[in-house]
């Protein structure tokens, strides 16, 4: 495809550049391949406002400037932002110094182009930061279209919940049923019986008696390590049921899963979602630092959690899945046992054990 075309007539582009020679260049490359006319400061001063104010696609900004400079420009910029907006900025400077290359990627910068500009290498580049940000303002509408999905849901269950909370035993049945379905509602997209589940929350219970949890814990503990998955209610079904390995950068949506499933349950008063909350987001934390999301290590880590994601590895493990069929209980075990201390808590490993001593199937432990 033709660099001289732009992918992207409608996007909005701010030059920085205190040479009005270099403005005019910058503009009229833009204008003769496609792009509208670009948004101009002169003046380093009203960079920042500007680009907070105006929020453009791509911000092309020089490094050396009277007044303020580039890096500055960066480093105020990274500290005013708004966390929720993705504004890329490409670095327009005459100094092709590593140490300058450094220190404008530490603050941010996405990519460089070297003065005096090659036309063809300077099209190129816009058109690929101009992707990603496009990429990344579809994944920020995607994701507001689900939380706003996820919200009225649990608006509806809440609704539902206190139109009942007069009769307690009915209320008791009902709130079991609602986490069941919600449970089944999560893991239906990758195991439509929904026994995982079930089997997670079983055998969490198993484990919890014999690390000696109390009975309202563990009857607590059996419906919220059913909603350990619930985030993956917001991951594609083209990453999620994907047949072969992962890339790194669907990993990384793979990995948000955690927090949407916390985002699902939190602020609610019931004991059981409180602790839902704390098992969706902490069970791939690992007991040596390496989990997400937080890289929390050893009993930072809610005990439920440390209990659930043993139940959960040993029990994906032995199941199959679109994605890879399913491990023998020996073979689990052994990953189990060589897990112990580093991905594990080595006690819930122990306690994992002799659960599976116990006169039980490994699938009803």
């Amino acid at each position: 495809m033709n660099p001289a075309v732009s992918q992207f007539p409608h996007a909005r582009i701010l030059v920085v550049d205190d040479e009005p020679t270099n403005l005019i260049l910058v503009r009229r490359l833009l204008m003769q391949s496609g792009y509208p006319s670009p948004l101009e400061v002169q003046d380093s001063r009203l960079a920042v406002q500007t680009i907070l104010e105006q929020k453009p696609d791509l911000v092309l900004l020089d490094l050396m400037m009277p007044h303020v400079g580039g890096l500055d420009v960066l480093k105020s910029l990274s500290e005013q932002k708004d966390s929720t907006t993705f504004i890329p900025v490409i670095v327009l400077t005459a100094d092709n110094t590593t140490e300058a290359r450094h220190e404008a990627l530490a603050l941010g910068a996405m990519d460089f182009i070297t003065k005096p500009i090659d036309r063809t290498e300077t099209l190129l580049r816009i058109k690929n930061t101009l992707h990603l940000q496009h990429l990344h303002q579809k994944l920020s509408q995607h994701n507001q279209s689900l939380e706003q999905q996820v919200f009225e849901r649990t608006h509806d269950l809440q609704l539902a919940y206190e139109q009942i909370v007069q009769h307690n035993h009915e209320l008791h049945l009902a709130h079991q049923e609602i986490v069941e379905r919600l449970a089944r509602c999560g893991e239906y997209r990758d195991d439509q019986t929904g026994d995982h589940t079930d089997r997670v929350g079983h055998m969490a219970v198993q484990i919890g008696q014999t690390l000696g949890m109390l009975e309202p814990q563990l009857a607590l503990l059996e419906q919220a390590a059913k909603l350990h998955d619930i985030g993956k209610v917001g991951i594609p079904d083209h990453i999620l049921l994907k047949p072969g390995r992962l890339t790194p950068e669907e990993f990384e949506v793979i990995k948000q899963h955690v927090q949407m499933g916390a985002n699902i349950l939190q602020g609610s008063k019931t004991p059981v979602l409180q602790m839902a909350e704390r098992i969706a987001l902490s069970h791939h934390e690992r007991w040596d630092g390496k989990g997400y999301p937080q890289g929390l290590s050893g009993e930072a880590i809610p005990l439920e959690a440390r209990i659930v994601s043993v139940c959960d590895v040993y029990d994906a493990l032995t199941s199959e899945r679109p994605y890879k069929k399913a491990w023998t209980h020996e073979e689990a075990l052994q990953e189990i046992l060589s897990q112990s201390s580093k991905m594990f808590d080595p006690e819930v490993v122990h306690a994992f054990l002799a659960c599976i001593k116990a006169p039980l199937t490994a699938h009803a432990i």
